[in-house]
């Protein structure tokens, strides 16, 4: 293996996984999907059928019993509704906090114990889809690029200087995004991004109207299949 992409079965880790195995060939990737006590089980099931359609392994790792004091929106346990507005909406409400579909340093985790699967399989290198739209205003602190390059550092440092980490959106929007994957022909159908479970996607949730404006921007449809 050589390299290792965190896929959400969202619009950003789907383009990282095209991009990897371009890169280094199906043969080389691991597709890892994380259980993080997420609402609905769309999003595993998206990252499975991308595994599928790029043939390379997959994995899924329960993480959720780390968030489980946690009552961020996403979760299952939670009462706290999702918001039904844009993150900047959200943002005017928070005074500077991460919105209420923040996981706690979610991403930390994940690339943290992505590094130990990735260095079980003998991989230099894990991909991942923050953007700069995540990020702005502090909404999702984690997919900073501020925040990339510290764990970049701290898990090369950790590694033995065996393992990097890439973060080839971190400084894009995500109607760049798109753009990137439309070029790399990323099944775009077979992802999901919405935040609830349904049989097909909300519309209104941050992230839906987020993947919405990217699609339009590129001047595309969103043939999304759930």
């Amino acid at each position: 293996m050589k390299a290792l992409v965190l896929c959400s079965g969202g619009v950003d880790s789907a383009t990282c996984l095209a991009l990897a195995v371009e890169q280094y060939g199906a043969e080389e990737v691991l597709a890892l999907a994380i259980y993080y006590g997420q609402k609905h089980q769309k999003e595993l099931e998206a990252s499975q059928k991308l595994a599928e359609y790029y043939h390379v392994k997959f994995k899924i790792l329960d993480l959720s019993i780390i968030f489980a004091d946690s009552d961020c929106s996403l979760l299952t346990h939670s009462k706290t509704e999702i918001p039904k507005e844009t993150y900047a909406e959200q943002l005017q409400k928070t005074k500077g906090k991460p919105v209420s579909t923040y996981v706690p340093f979610r991403n930390g985790l994940f690339l943290s114990s992505a590094a130990s699967i990735a260095l079980a399989n003998h991989c230099e290198v894990i991909y991942y889809g923050a953007h700069s739209d995540d990020s702005a205003g502090n909404a999702y602190p984690d997919c900073s690029d501020a925040f990339h390059q510290a764990m970049k550092q701290a898990i090369y440092l950790g590694s033995g200087n065996q393992l990097q980490i890439k973060a080839p959106f971190v400084n894009l929007t995500k109607a760049q995004v798109v753009a990137t994957g439309l070029k790399l022909q990323v099944p775009y159908e077979y992802t999901w991004s919405c935040y609830e479970g349904g049989e097909k996607p909300c519309g209104t949730c941050g992230t839906c109207l987020d993947r919405a404006k990217a699609f339009y921007l590129n001047g595309v449809e969103d043939k999304i299949l759930f």
